[in-house]
């Protein structure tokens, strides 16, 4: 990943220096272990804050279009003459560049709004898992050599396998290289397998429909309703959730159960062709919430319903902005 990082650096300053790019969206080392965050690079030097490696979790297209919807409604207050053009640069894995293609599909922005470094991807460590391995010992320290991650913590030292505390989306993962990008950084990274993509689907699957109720009621129960899932994810973008609407006013604020899964199930059904399994809401929420199940439940619907894999071509139709004459409705009346 060192060379990756290098180069990395100096296709960012590149771009800065020519000016094909205002800012440049990427990962800087954190000031808490195994933590990357997000970072937002407009001058040369600061490029070298850049880094790449296991600890770069977030999925950053979250990012591209906030700054660009952002500077787009500041630009409706000036004269059509004072107005200018913004581009963003952004570092991306597969996973980023499909949520990418997402927006394109959209409208959200033009291609040539943004440039893409993209880089492969061996998977990024959960943090979660980390703490569960040491025991919830504090960690102090944290870095990848190789195939394993050294941690150190208040108890000492330990060597830990990286496969064994890589995000649950991660080894299962289809598209770990980009998709599509400008400027493509180091050698494409291995495939890693994408057989077992559904494996914990397909058990759900089997589930009766009480047992499978009983489940995302449990998972649910857990949910606070603290909106980090939502924020976290590249394709919530509206200007007002629907959860935030007063009138009509679709969901309480109060603690009631009802609302909570009135929340879920939404938000969920927002997904459906558009989740990328980015890991990112997962990743962001502090209750644990088993999200990706029912996240992967309708992406495995779409695959097998419409032929449809989210954020694959920026040339192709979303699943929800086109159809079929002969697209399948049977299991609208007859749901398995």
């Amino acid at each position: 990943m060192e060379n990756v990082e290098t180069k990395l650096r100096e296709e960012a300053k590149k771009l800065l220096a020519e000016k094909k790019v205002d800012l440049i969206v990427g990962y800087e080392k954190g000031t808490l272990p195994l933590l990357a965050p997000p970072c937002f690079i407009t001058e040369l030097e600061d490029a070298e804050k850049l880094v790449w490696n296991a600890f770069c979790m977030q999925n950053l297209a979250k990012f591209v279009h906030d700054i660009l919807s952002q500077h787009r409604e500041s630009q409706k207050r000036l004269k059509p003459a004072d107005r200018t053009k913004k581009t963003v640069g952004i570092v991306a894995r597969g996973c980023t560049t499909r949520s990418l293609v997402i927006h394109l599909q959209e409208k959200q922005y033009n291609r040539d709004d943004v440039v893409i470094l993209g880089v492969p991807c061996t998977g990024y460590v959960d943090r979660k898992k980390m703490d569960a391995l040491v025991a919830g010992e504090e960690i102090r320290e944290a870095s990848v050599a190789g195939d394993s991650v050294l941690v150190k913590t208040v108890g000492g030292e330990r060597k830990v396998p990286l496969k064994e505390v890589l995000a649950d989306n991660c080894p299962t993962c289809r598209f770990n290289n980009p998709l599509i990008s400008d400027v493509m950084i180091g050698e494409q990274a291995p495939a890693m397998d994408a057989a077992q993509e559904y494996a914990k689907v397909d058990e759900f699957e089997k589930l009766s429909p009480d047992e499978r109720w009983n489940y995302f009621t449990r998972e649910m129960d857990k949910c606070v309703r603290c909106y980090a899932c939502r924020n976290a994810c590249p394709s919530c973008y509206c200007k007002v959730c629907f959860v935030e609407q007063s009138q009509p006013r679709w969901v309480g604020i109060g603690e009631d159960r009802s609302d909570t899964q009135v929340f879920q199930i939404m938000r969920l059904y927002h997904m459906a062709g558009r989740c990328v399994d980015c890991g990112s809401c997962i990743a962001v929420c502090p209750m644990g919430v088993d999200l990706r199940r029912f996240l992967k439940k309708l992406d495995k619907d779409a695959l097998e319903l419409f032929k449809y894999r989210a954020g694959i071509s920026p040339d192709e139709l979303s699943m929800l902005g086109t159809f079929r004459e002969n697209d399948r409705e049977d299991f609208i009346f007859e749901p398995k």
